[in-house]
């Protein structure tokens, strides 16, 4: 499907339509955290760091899929970038530093990843394993950030793989059920995803 050869990181490569995009994801995506931080609070005071970590994979899926719709270098990395602003600027529950920290473990995870795919591979195994992947770089800081650390071994054992499978679910599964159906319609025309499903149909 992707016959395009690999592409080297540069952030002169995105457009303009893509980084308006990708502000477009990260704006939504920081009036989606903004919600979510505090049934987030609600559920750790339920169920602790294990329930709370059934959401983890919606805090990441901008990012994901930015990347899946662009599918060059940058893509993920700015645009957690730009959401770790705008989370900022829209007031967070858990504080800046905690906004900025897991941007920045989420992309340092992604890009590499996509690097190694050469840009080219986004079909279910590649997302699930994306998705998943991102995962366990954000739970060992937040583990020390937030105190989980002093949980038994047991706890943070089930939290990581409840993480993980959110991760695998609610970020990658969810971003190419999203990106799929984007796929064939206007909105995704300019960006590499409209061409990939184009030439694919042709």
């Amino acid at each position: 499907m992707q016959h395009r050869p690999a592409e080297r990181f540069s952030l002169r490569s995105l457009t303009l339509s893509e980084w308006v995009l990708m502000a477009l994801l990260a704006a939504a995506n920081g009036v989606l955290t903004s919600g979510l931080s505090w049934v987030n609070k609600l559920l750790h005071s339920i169920g602790g760091p294990m329930l709370t970590s059934s959401l983890v994979g919606l805090y990441m899926i901008y990012g994901l899929l930015a990347m899946y719709i662009i599918r060059k270098p940058g893509a993920a990395l700015m645009t957690y970038a730009l959401g770790a602003c705008i989370q900022i600027l829209v007031g967070t529950a858990y504080g800046a530093w905690s906004a900025i920290a897991a941007a920045a473990c989420y992309a340092i995870v992604i890009e590499p990843i996509f690097y190694l795919f050469h840009y080219r591979h986004y079909n279910w195994g590649a997302m699930l394993f994306v998705g998943t992947a991102a995962v366990p770089l954000w739970f060992v800081v937040s583990a020390f950030m937030f105190g989980y650390i002093q949980y038994e071994s047991w706890v943070l054992i089930v939290t990581l793989l409840i993480r993980c499978l959110s991760g695998m679910l609610l970020c990658g599964a969810l971003t190419k059920v999203i990106g799929d159906r984007l796929a064939p319609t206007r909105a995704v025309r300019p960006f590499a995803l409209g061409r990939d499903y184009r030439e694919h149909q042709g």
